[in-house]
């Protein structure tokens, strides 16, 4: 299999954004397809609860369990064991992490309107919370702390947390998963992953006998493979979402300052998550391109993954867009909307900053992706598929809600309600202006 990306060539064309959007790379597998295959697993879990959640376990992670719930022997033990080089490097995430979450909690804001009248924002918790770390192919305890620790700053009082079940660990999720959980304080965590565990949490689940054994959430969050992806966008509505963090993307606007050997390594680091995983560069530079090609053949065959890594370069949703210049390269990002886009050009920070479509933006050539995966303190549960042109990336504000407070004294209502009958009378319905008059009757 080939590590060459293939190439789109959009140089000495001049394209409008809606027509960008086609011309860019994506997945032929895309969310909405999904959603048709997850339908009835999020219904027989919303009809039969637990056993449903069981059953779907069995049947795509091969483990048989008699129970969702892990143990708190389970996830004690579980950081007991782990390496300590590890734990340091969990604990110094989860330090930034909480830094810059905390740094980002809006403030209550009261604003006098007229003499007399006032609306306040108070921006309150979500009561519980499901949160969902991905257990497939890899492993991710940093997944843990990007999604527990803004709701913890938040002020969430109810946290749970869902990874698939591990057949080589005894139906567990992965021990490094449950040890994240043990460092940031949360035990109660369920063996379940996939579409059913997003259902578990919309809906709740039940034993046969009516035994409530997961609490319905209000907000789930957490990134996943398409499937989980199509999951939270089929519950929707039921609760509250961050984004539909499906397979991961990469693209880096580059021109002829940036290291080819630095861009191809930023690609594969990405194409590694899964054979669905994006890699998009795009530059006016030709040069660049066929260098990076050349970096990519002698890099992925040095890796670890490079069967995967592959699959994924080899894939529709990765190539080389060629364009005229940076400006036109800002073009083609802003309508692909990367989860991860990398501005390595330059004045990369003046580029940078001209970016409105991406999940998160890393400037230079010393701020690479995999940094935001682990240790910068930014999150690295951001949307993907072009989704980040209309959401943004898991963040304390995820887990708070708005709420106005409108208080005014009979002065200021008096003032108004004028305005009030005379609209009220425009859009036909007088009582709403009668609710107002009746006070001065």
């Amino acid at each position: 299999m080939t590590t060459t990306l293939r190439r789109i060539d959009l140089r000495g064309r001049d394209l409008d954004p809606v027509t960008l959007r086609g011309v860019v790379p994506r997945a032929e597998l895309d969310v909405s397809a999904a959603v048709d295959a997850v339908r009835p697993i999020c219904e027989a879990v919303r009809e039969r609860g637990t056993a449903a959640v069981l059953e779907y376990t069995e049947r795509f992670d091969g483990v048989r369990l008699t129970s969702l719930r892990v143990p708190a022997a389970a996830i004690g033990a579980a950081l007991a064991a782990l390496d300590p080089a590890v734990r340091a490097a969990l604990e110094e995430t989860i330090r930034r992490v909480r830094t810059v979450q905390r740094g980002l909690r809006r403030e209550d804001s009261v604003t006098r309107v007229v003499p007399g009248g006032t609306v306040t924002e108070r921006w309150v918790p979500v009561r519980r919370v499901g949160l969902y770390v991905p257990g497939g192919i890899a492993v991710y305890p940093s997944s843990v702390v990007m999604n527990v620790v803004p709701a913890q700053e938040a002020g969430v009082a109810s946290i749970a947390v869902t990874s698939p079940a591990q057949r080589e660990f005894g139906g567990l999720p992965h021990p490094t998963v449950l040890a994240a959980c043990a460092l940031l304080g949360v035990d109660e965590v369920y063996s379940a992953g996939g579409a059913q565990a997003v259902a578990m949490f919309a809906y709740g689940a039940r034993d046969a006998d009516g035994t409530l054994v997961v609490a319905p959430v209000d907000v789930v969050t957490g990134p996943g493979n398409v499937y989980v992806a199509a999951a939270k966008r089929y519950v929707q509505g039921v609760v509250g979402i961050d984004a539909e963090a499906g397979p991961t993307d990469i693209a880096v606007l580059a021109d002829d300052t940036a290291d080819a050997a630095h861009v191809a390594a930023d690609l594969i680091s990405q194409a590694e998550h899964d054979t669905l995983a994006a890699a998009v560069l795009v530059t006016p530079s030709q040069r660049l391109a066929d260098a990076v090609d050349a970096e990519l053949a002698a890099q992925v065959a040095a890796t670890k993954h490079s069967e995967r890594i592959r699959a994924a370069l080899a894939g529709r949703q990765s190539a080389v867009v060629l364009v005229d210049d940076v400006e036109a390269g800002l073009a083609v990002v802003d309508a692909y909307a990367a989860e991860h886009l990398e501005v390595q050009t330059a004045d990369a920070r003046a580029v940078a900053a001209r970016v409105r479509n991406a999940g998160a933006v890393f400037v230079g050539p010393h701020s690479p992706v995999s940094l935001g995966d682990y240790c910068a303190g930014s999150n690295h549960i951001l949307p993907t598929g072009g989704s980040a042109c209309h959401s943004g990336g898991l963040g304390v504000q995820t887990f708070l809600r708005g709420i106005h407070v409108v208080d005014y004294s009979a002065e200021a209502l008096r003032e108004v309600a004028g305005h009030v009958v005379a609209l009220a009378e425009a859009e036909d319905l007088p009582a709403h202006g009668q609710a107002v008059t009746a006070r001065f009757a």
